[in-house]
């Protein structure tokens, strides 16, 4: 706590005369570029790494950046993400849902090797929404060999997850109707960079500037 009160210190004496004019437009109103799932490891930086300023990115961080599958008009969807989708996709009309994974995810690691901790009934309760990933995972994955099985299975999770999305009908919608795109992303911790999932290839490969420029234009205006 100490080093955290620190910061708002700092932020308060630095940083918060560059942003007082764009946290008071803020205030009446919200406007974000796109909806961020990522992972609550603390390693997991999307304001950082995606360049992001405050109000651009609607964000979702949950153990394993997981989302849910649609529980249907019979069940009871009351979880956070499916909220979280529907109001970004909804109310703020953003325009991509971007998931983001990362190398070395305890989460993942808890699905391979049984959770780090005994008695954590809502840890494993919230984990069991990833059992059929790691089914689908041993039944056989084509993604990178040479990475260690738990970034293999993060990636793969990914996939999944953008999967998941897509089994909610206002988000397939407007995913069909060219309003909404879905991205997988992967962050690789140790070496500090930004993947994402190229279909074309079959592999998540870095967002270096060459391949910017690829994806925007392919993205269009």
């Amino acid at each position: 706590m100490r080093k955290l009160i620190r910061g708002v210190v700092g932020y308060h004496e630095r940083v918060r005369p560059l942003y007082r004019r764009r946290f008071a437009r803020l205030a009446l109103g919200q406007k974000p570029d796109a909806l961020l799932v990522a992972c609550s490891d603390s390693r997991v930086a999307p304001n950082i790494f995606a360049s992001e300023e405050p109000g651009d990115l609607f964000v979702v961080r949950n153990v394993g950046n997981l989302i849910p599958r649609y529980a249907g008009r019979g069940g009871k969807p009351c979880h956070a993400e499916g909220a979280a989708l529907e109001f970004a996709a909804l109310a703020l009309r953003v325009k991509d849902i971007i998931v983001c994974g990362h190398s070395s995810c305890g989460a993942m690691r808890a699905l391979l090797e049984g959770p780090p901790v005994k008695s954590a009934a809502h840890l494993e309760g919230w984990l069991s929404h990833a059992g059929p990933v790691v089914r689908r995972f041993e039944a056989g994955s084509r993604l990178d060999a040479a990475i260690p099985r738990v970034d293999r299975l993060s990636q793969f999770n990914v996939l999944q997850q953008i999967e998941h999305i897509r089994s909610y009908p206002a988000i397939e919608r407007l995913v069909r109707a060219g309003r909404l795109r879905l991205h997988a992303w992967w962050f690789d911790i140790a070496a500090a960079e930004v993947l994402h999932f190229e279909p074309r290839q079959g592999r998540f490969v870095v967002i270096d500037a060459p391949e910017a420029a690829r994806l925007l234009r392919r993205f269009g205006p």
